[in-house]
C-alpha cells in the first residue's frame, strides 16, 4: 500500500500491527500508513492537515500519498516535552489560529462537510454567529447521539438545552474564526526528537479559538503553563476566559460521551451543570 501511494518500493513488513502502522521504503525513509473504513475520513484528515500546514505556524507530517481509504504520512521522530519547545508551541498555535478561517464551521479547502472527530461524525456546517453555531453543531446533536446510545437519560438532555440558550452571556466576546486543528488533546500532540511540535490526526475547521485551548487542558498536556503562556504572548486572550474554559470542553466530552459511555456524559454533566451556576 505505501509503495503504491508513494511511488516508491517498500522495504520488509510493516512494523507492528494495526492502523497507522510504521513501513520503511527502500530509500531508508520511514513512514506511516493509516486507515480510515469511513467514506471521507481520509479526505478529511488529508484536506486538515494541509490547511494547518499551509498557515506556516505547528508544523504537521507531509502527506506522501492517499486514496479513499488510505493515507501515508512521513513520520515525526518523537523525544521528550521540554519547557521551552512547550512555549514555542504556544506561539505557533496562536498563529495557527490567526490564521484565520472564512467562517465558522467553514471546512479545510477540499475536506467534505460531513467529517470526523475521533471516530464521531462531525458536520461542518458555516455560520456567523458563535454561539448559536456551538449549540446547533457542536453541542446539541453530541447530546441527541448520547441520549441514543443511553449514555445520558433523555431527561438529562435540558441541562444542556438550558446551557446552549444562555450561551450568547456565556461566550465572552466575538472573535473572528480562527483556523482550529479541533481535535487538540495532548494524544495528537507530538513532540519531536528535533524539538519542535507536530500536530496529527486533526478534525479541522473554522471555530472558536478557546476550543483547541480548552481540549488541551482538558485531557493534560505536559508543560501547559509554557504553552498557555507562549500563546498569550503572541496572542492575548479575551478577559474572563479562564471561566469559559468548561463551556468549550462540552464538545469534546460530549464526543467522547458518544463513543466511550456513560462516564464522559457525567463529566459533560458536570461541567454544564456548572456553567449554568455561573
Amino acid at each position: 500500500m505505501a509503495s503504491r501511494l508513494t511511488g516508491r518500493p517498500v522495504t520488509g513488513a510493516p512494523a507492528g500491527s494495526g492502523s497507522p502502522a510504521e513501513v520503511t521504503l527502500a530509500c531508508g525513509t520511514r513512514v506511516m500508513v493509516k486507515r480510515a473504513d469511513s467514506p471521507g475520513a481520509v479526505r478529511a484528515e488529508v484536506a486538515g492537515l494541509r490547511w494547518l500546514a499551509a498557515a506556516d505556524a505547528v508544523r504537521v507530517p507531509a502527506v506522501l500519498g492517499h486514496d479513499e481509504h488510505w493515507m501515508v504520512t512521513e513520520r515525526v521522530p518523537t523525544g521528550r516535552p521540554g519547557p521551552e519547545a512547550a512555549l514555542r508551541f504556544g506561539q505557533a498555535l496562536a498563529d495557527l489560529h490567526a490564521a484565520g478561517a472564512p467562517r465558522l464551521g467553514a471546512p479545510p479547502p477540499d475536506g467534505p462537510e460531513d467529517a470526523f472527530i475521533g471516530l464521531a461524525p462531525m458536520r461542518n456546517t458555516p455560520g456567523t454567529d458563535w454561539p448559536r453555531w456551538y449549540a446547533e453543531h457542536r453541542v446539541l446533536p453530541y447530546v441527541r447521539g448520547a441520549v441514543d446510545r443511553a449514555a445520558l437519560e433523555p431527561g438529562e438532555a435540558a441541562v444542556f438545552e438550558r446551557v446552549c440558550a444562555r450561551l450568547p452571556e456565556l461566550a465572552g466576546p466575538a472573535e473572528p474564526p480562527a483556523r482550529l486543528h479541533g481535535d487538540l488533546w495532548h494524544g495528537n500532540v507530538l513532540w519531536g526528537a528535533d524539538g519542535e511540535v507536530r500536530l496529527i490526526d486533526p478534525a479541522a475547521h473554522g471555530g472558536h479559538r478557546e476550543t483547541d485551548l480548552a481540549m488541551l487542558q482538558l485531557f493534560g498536556c505536559p508543560h501547559l503553563d509554557r504553552v498557555l503562556a507562549g500563546y498569550e504572548e503572541r496572542a492575548p486572550l479575551a478577559g474572563g476566559w479562564p471561566e469559559r474554559v468548561g463551556v468549550h470542553q462540552l464538545f469534546p466530552l460530549l464526543v467522547h460521551a458518544v463513543l466511550f459511555g456513560r462516564g464522559y456524559a457525567e463529566q459533560a454533566l458536570t461541567v454544564a451543570r456548572n456553567a449554568l451556576a455561573r
